[in-house]
């Protein structure tokens, strides 16, 4: 029997067959277009409206409004297992989810019907917009403003590093509507083409190439005061409980890339030779290869127990969650970048996909909250009374 560090052990037989779906989707409709998706900047609507088609537009929705009811741990593994096959297009498939749950949760029922089925059939898609130019790390302080008035919130500002910018649909946006610091956020939703709504240029990044990026500015942009989730003042904890689960979700796709970087290791190592042997039979090689499936392991065992404690709403969640996210994403982008290093000079060509999920998974260690802020988080809670 061969160990593939096994991601179905200890699932249940409907969470075993949902894998399967993803992993079979990731293999056939993701791979093989992996690269030319990166290389060409090509984002893949068409692919990912065939993975909605499997249910995962809406993951943790609810069905009445078109989503699939599952669970924060069905969702992480279901989002490891179509990592495998694209990082980069899941990574905006679990924000595009993230902004669905948002309104599903926080949205009253005309929100959550007017937004919700569109979105969970990726007819139409979403971005999540938080981070500013001046303010990331400290969300808090975000300077776009929306004035109120009559039954119209008007909206100035910009937001920096949002994902599918300018060619998605939908945008959640938090804003100041009060005084400041974080009482002062609220959270409204916006429609591609609304008066006002324009983006920046689309920018280069080292990785996650299947996903536009772009500066998104609001100019005297005119927003129904209908459009606002929850009430005034909320949105800064609308925000944070959507980064919980955007935490466990980015971690998950770490997990994907880290169990495809050892596979692909494994098989090098097995066909290349040096010294007129197999480098599978250099025992450092073997040992190495060794600790990056022990640290996967470990990674995928943080990452659930966290999505556990965030579906059961244990008070622990938001320190497990930080905990999953520091640990999964540091581990796996070590061992993807092991990986690569096995492969010697050819781990360095785009030929070899071992380079994509380094480049790919490097920036999960900087959103959803940097991996310092992670620390922050835990020290917080260790040290308070």
């Amino acid at each position: 029997m061969i160990f593939d560090f096994p991601a179905s052990v200890g699932l249940t037989e409907e969470q075993k067959e949902f894998q399967k779906v993803a992993f079979d989707f990731a293999a056939k409709e993701m791979a093989p277009r992996m690269m030319e998706w990166d290389e060409k900047e090509i984002f893949p609507l068409e692919t990912m409206r065939k993975a909605a088609q499997l249910g995962f537009g809406g993951i943790y929705v609810q069905p009445d409004v078109g989503g699939s009811g599952l669970s924060r741990l069905d969702t992480s593994i279901i989002f490891e297992a179509l990592s495998t096959g694209c990082v980069s297009t899941t990574a905006y498939i679990s924000i595009h989810n993230m902004c669905a749950w948002m309104i599903d949760t926080f949205g009253n029922e005309e929100q959550r019907h007017k937004f919700c089925p569109s979105l969970c059939s990726m007819e139409k898609f979403a971005s999540y917009c938080l981070t500013e130019p001046g303010s990331g790390s400290d969300a808090a302080s975000l300077l776009t403003s929306a004035q109120r008035k009559g039954d119209t919130y008007i909206l100035n500002g910009s937001k920096a590093f949002i994902s599918g910018g300018g060619d998605t649909d939908v945008y959640v946006v938090m804003c100041r509507t009060g005084g400041p610091g974080p009482k002062g956020i609220s959270c409204l939703v916006l429609e591609k083409g609304t008066p006002g709504l324009g983006f920046g240029k689309k920018e280069k990044k080292v990785g996650w190439n299947s996903q536009p990026t772009r500066a998104v500015i609001f100019e005297e942009c005119a927003v129904p005061v209908a459009n606002r989730l929850g009430e005034e003042g909320q949105g800064f904890n609308i925000a944070m409980k959507g980064l919980n689960g955007g935490r466990i979700n980015i971690a998950s796709c770490s997990l994907g890339a880290a169990h495809a970087s050892v596979l692909l290791a494994r098989d090098y190592l097995g066909v290349r030779k040096q010294f007129g042997e197999p480098l599978a039979s250099n025992q450092y090689l073997q040992f190495r290869l060794a600790e990056m499936a022990t640290g996967l392991v470990a990674a995928r065992l943080m990452v659930r127990n966290a999505a556990r404690a965030l579906q059961e709403g244990r008070e622990d969640a938001v320190v497990l969650c930080s905990m999953a996210k520091l640990f999964a994403t540091d581990e796996c982008f070590a061992i993807c970048n092991q990986a690569l290093q096995m492969h010697g000079g050819y781990g360095y060509l785009k030929d070899y996909a071992v380079q994509q999920f380094v480049r790919d998974i490097r920036v999960h260690q900087i959103l959803e909250g940097t991996n310092e802020v992670m620390r922050m988080i835990v020290a917080r809670s260790l040290l308070q009374d």
